[in-house]
């Protein structure tokens, strides 16, 4: 059996319900939702949280490790086996560009070849500075340079280059991996991408606030002070034309690259893989980051389209992205090491029909070492419910929503008697799925 190729698409800041396709936000995306009819959309991908503000750096972690939140080295060392060093080993020609907000060194563990690399969290869209490859991994500060264009298009084009060079007779299969660092702040979309939304007539979304009801630990943190206290209504519709605006434009770019895949005759044995190292408030809440535990901040985008995989299927199990680890791994026909905590997606690629995940456990600060008294969130999802935890100063407080009937999670039931027994059941879950990644807090 022909080994398939991979196409790896990363974007930054890419919260779920920003596609097209699913109808419940305004904004363009026609490769997306052409991607979403092909292939299969995961409605209910999470990312497990941060131990820190730079939520990008965990969350491409455990990606790139498999491994929980609480057991994802950062910086990545040398005897975590990760997953584009995995496929590698066993046969895969390994290709980079974009952002990789980890250490450098392991940067070259992954990739035998590389475009232009962004080694960094965040940067001016239209000046990023980047590197090329190294395959020592050193990288000296004087052979940092600043891209000529803006960052989507460079990488885009570096992808471009790479796949144009490929061919359908090539031995070696693929895995080709682009991390865009749209739809990242700076907010600021190129022409005519820039004037593609108008803010005004922009609507808020239903779970729009001023400010958040309560304190959560995050008030001065850099992405909440993006905008004043408090959220204007206009300020936030201009914040969301901008954020759709990038989206809009990283969708055409992400069209150039499938067109090369398809010229070159690559469709038919390469998946296509889309998705977020997180998503992001704008407004939500109160909120203008991603250092929260509301679905907006936790949920990502994740469509899978390629041979042998399901066309025009939605799921919406409950899964980690760092399932892909092992998902990929099994499709590559590569072994997969016991230490990982992703669970493989292939059963739901056949259809089986089966609870992927029961419960998502999701975390943001809280970690050895921390001051005593340091805030942080915690929470526990099953299909239906979700209750957050909120520490800050010593103040516990508690939320609990009933996703089916309020899925953007607006009305706190926590206090309500008739709710008592499903919080105690949540609760005693939460300190159990704790355990079982290893969460200091809980220890």
């Amino acid at each position: 059996m022909t080994r398939p190729n991979f196409l790896f698409m990363i974007a930054d800041d890419h919260r779920h319900s920003a596609l097209g396709a699913l109808g419940e936000e305004a904004v363009s995306t026609p490769t997306f939702d052409q991607l979403i009819a092909d292939g299969t959309c995961f409605t209910q991908a999470h990312i497990m949280g941060s131990t820190s503000g730079a939520v990008c750096m965990p969350s491409r972690g455990m990606l790139m490790s498999g491994c929980g939140l609480f057991d994802t080295p950062d910086p990545l060392p040398d005897d975590v086996p990760l997953l584009p060093e995995l496929l590698r080993a066993n046969g895969y020609t390994t290709y980079g560009t974009g952002k990789w907000h980890n250490r450098r060194g392991s940067y070259a563990r992954c990739f035998g070849e590389s475009g232009k690399v962004f080694f960094g969290g965040m940067s001016d869209q239209f000046a990023m500075p980047v590197n090329d490859f190294d395959p020592a991994g050193e990288y000296p500060p004087e052979e940092t340079y600043i891209a000529d264009g803006y960052s989507t298009t460079v990488f885009s084009d570096e992808m471009i280059h790479f796949l144009s060079e490929r061919g359908p007779a090539d031995d070696e299969p693929f895995f080709a991996y682009i991390a865009f660092t749209s739809p990242h702040d700076p907010r600021t979309p190129p022409p005519p991408f820039d004037t593609m939304y108008d803010a005004a007539a922009i609507e808020l979304p239903p779970n729009y606030l001023p400010e958040h009801p309560f304190d959560i630990g995050v008030r001065d943190i850099r992405d909440e002070l993006l905008t004043g206290y408090p959220r204007g209504k206009d300020e936030i519709k201009r914040h969301i034309a901008d954020y759709y605006g990038m989206i809009s434009h990283m969708d055409y770019d992400i069209g150039r690259i499938l067109e090369t895949l398809d010229a070159r005759g690559l469709s038919e044995n390469t998946i296509v893989v889309y998705t977020s190292d997180h998503g992001l408030g704008v407004g939500q809440h109160g909120l203008m980051g991603k250092q929260n535990l509301y679905d907006h901040s936790m949920r990502i985008p994740l469509i899978m389209r390629g041979p042998g995989l399901p066309a025009g299927l939605r799921s919406k199990a409950l899964l980690y992205l760092l399932d892909l680890y092992p998902t990929l791994l099994e499709l590559a026909g590569a072994p997969v090491p016991d230490s990982t905590a992703g669970h493989s997606l292939t059963a739901l690629l056949n259809e089986v029909t089966y609870k992927h995940r029961r419960q998502i456990y999701s975390a943001y600060q809280g970690v050895f070492g921390h001051p005593a008294g340091a805030p942080y969130q915690r929470s526990i999802k099953d299909e239906g419910h979700k209750l957050i935890q909120t520490v800050v100063d010593g103040l516990m407080t508690w939320q609990l929503f009933d996703l089916d009937a309020d899925p953007e999670e607006m009305e706190n039931l926590f206090a309500y008697p008739a709710h008592a027994g499903l919080v105690e059941r949540l609760k005693a879950d939460l300190k159990k799925r704790a355990a079982r990644f290893n969460d200091p807090v809980f220890h």
